[in-house]
């Protein structure tokens, strides 16, 4: 037997093979602000009178407010809630009766009368208690869409409605309640899986006259998954070759948890010292182990040395290029990505000193020396806190847009990192800003992800993470739980002798879940064999009376080519 051929066809998941709900999630989200809102997602929902059509029939107007549906030069109905003069405003308020254990997806299409405004959303929980479902920055003249969401836990009547802490007026329209079962959440977000990480492999095996190989034996073996998974690195791991052995055998990406960072590189101004970091970026690549740079710079006064906090203007300026310059040069083409300026949605220590346009500068000059990185915004809360509204969503999207609109950006290699420090999170929340960012067209990545520690700390880590491999613009998650003799940071994931401790059996339950594959098939009279792949490299090894001997090839099933058929010559 010469040749082999084997042909890769790959087709889309069979969606339709599975049962499923009545109602599909929506991703749909915008970061614009324009001058007619859309339609309501879901057609509204719950929510009765949605667009106002039917002027305020179902709504409420707050007491010694006066509020009237207005009609826009298009047409386009809305309610506007005349202010007060008082702090805060709030708009027309619309009781509905909420189920329990029910996850509810809200958007809303909010303007005000003057100004550029926060404006959050409010839930009044079937318990009573006052739930915050999302917030963003709301301008005059236009309608920006507020995507967010809450959990109800018990079942009763519950009050949604919206308030800015301005004197101003609120208009409201194309509002949005859509409820989702546990069951029904769980899945739609399985689905999403597969359809986002995985592809349908259709395997032909032919001989060199072209006929099929029929019952010829195909063996895979998924040697690297696609899909970046990884944690937080300490230097420990240089001199314990338990946590190397445990630390290599799951992740394929590490952040080193603080030796890459100015403080600890350069203490004495002028005495530079990688050494550490070196060793350690060493170690990862001797295990195929990808690395992110963390960080060139960090926008907290707090994180800053003393001997940098003294500097000047021109001083500063001076010493944050050579801070640039050095680090990136060092390990341009040696890390995946850059996270270039931490935090500074928080924090503005090089903006109060360096000028408003620091940060999309600092981008220019990573990019110049490593064009092949991405360059990361990498902030917390964004997920996390939907009351945090020094980095929401919104503000996030303007912040982004303003790197890559400074002159010199437009071919920037630019993500989202979002830090994702949890206590318990509000996943229709979570979600909702995921879509919100991904409208920005870049990738996103879950940085840092913890849980504060309680009893329910292994299950709010699973949601959390099953909510990043499930969304379709998340392209990577790193969780902040560097192993430390002396106790981690919030979240171990095993003890001092490498025995997961419950958090770690869900990393360790989801990886194995994640990298699940088919390990043989056989195939049928036309020499064919179709497989649900999830993406990565594989070994395919192929077996036949008529071969000499088996033929291995290395593939890579991803979601990325647009070849609608792969052919692989092999020479038995």
């Amino acid at each position: 037997m010469g040749i082999l051929v084997v042909l890769l066809l790959f087709i889309s998941f069979l969606e339709g093979m599975m049962v499923q709900p009545a109602v599909l999630y929506d991703h749909t989200a915008s970061t614009e602000c324009i001058s007619n809102p859309m339609k309501p997602l879901y057609g509204g929902g719950i929510i009765q009178n949605s667009e106002f059509n039917g002027d305020l029939t179902g709504w409420s107007v707050p007491w010694g407010v006066n509020a009237t549906v207005g009609t826009s030069p298009s047409g386009n109905k809305f309610a506007a809630v005349l202010g007060r003069g008082a702090r805060p405003s709030r708009s027309v308020s619309q009781k509905v009766q909420m189920l329990t254990n029910t996850h509810y997806s809200l958007s809303a299409w909010l303007q005000v009368s003057n100004g550029t405004v926060d404006v959050k959303a409010t839930v009044k929980a079937p318990n009573g208690a006052f739930v915050a479902a999302g917030a963003i920055v709301v301008k005059a003249g236009c309608w920006t869409m507020l995507k967010g969401g809450m959990t109800a836990y018990s079942s009763g009547p519950a009050e949604i409605f919206f308030e800015a802490d301005a004197a101003v007026d609120i208009m409201v329209d194309s509002v949005s309640l859509q409820p989702f079962s546990f069951a029904e959440w769980s899945a739609q977000r399985s689905a999403a899986t597969d359809r986002a990480r995985k592809s349908a492999v259709k395997v032909v095996a032919r001989g060199a006259d072209g006929k099929p190989l029929a019952n010829a034996t195909v063996t895979l073996d998924l040697s690297r998954a696609a899909f970046p998974f990884g944690n937080a690195m300490t230097s420990e791991i240089l001199s314990n070759p338990a946590y190397e052995r445990w630390f290599a055998s799951r992740f394929t990406v590490a952040t080193f948890e603080n030796e890459m960072k100015w403080y600890s590189t350069e203490r004495v101004p002028g005495r530079e010292d990688y050494g550490v970091a070196d060793a350690m970026l060493a170690l990862a690549r001797r295990h195929g182990i990808a690395v992110r740079g963390h960080n060139v710079l960090w926008d907290d006064e707090r994180t800053q040395m003393a001997w940098v906090r003294r500097l000047n203007a021109t001083e500063l300026r001076a010493a944050a290029e050579r801070r640039l310059r050095s680090v990136v040069a060092r390990y341009a083409g040696k890390v995946i990505a850059w996270d270039v300026v931490n935090e500074n949605l928080h924090w503005s220590f090089l903006e109060s000193r360096l000028g408003p346009d620091a940060s999309p500068r600092l981008y220019r000059e990573v990019a110049a020396l490593d064009a092949a990185a991405t360059l990361f915004m990498n902030e917390y809360n964004t997920l996390e806190q939907p009351m945090d509204m020094s980095v929401l969503p919104t503000k996030y999207a303007a912040r982004m847009e303003q790197i890559r609109s400074f002159p010199g950006n437009g071919g920037l290699k630019l993500a989202v990192g979002l830090e994702s420090h949890f206590t318990a999170p509000n996943i229709p929340y979570m979600r909702a800003s995921m879509d919100t960012l991904a409208a920005l067209g870049i990738p996103l990545w879950l940085t840092e992800v913890d849980v504060a520690g309680g009893p329910m700390q292994a299950a709010y880590l699973e949601e959390v993470l099953r909510e990043g491999y499930g969304h379709p613009s998340v392209q990577g998650i790193v969780m902040w739980a560097a192993w430390h003799a002396r106790g981690c940071y919030v979240m171990c994931l095993t003890d001092n002798g490498f025995k997961n401790l419950p958090v770690g059996d869900v990393v360790d339950k989801l990886i194995a879940e994640w990298t699940a594959h088919t390990k043989a098939a056989t195939t049928d009279q036309d020499g064919a064999a179709e497989l649900d792949l999830v993406h990565g490299e594989y070994n395919f090894t192929v077996t036949h009376p008529s071969l000499k001997a088996p033929v291995v090839h290395a593939v890579m099933v991803d979601a990325s080519s647009s070849a609608p058929e792969h052919v692989i010559d092999i020479k038995a």
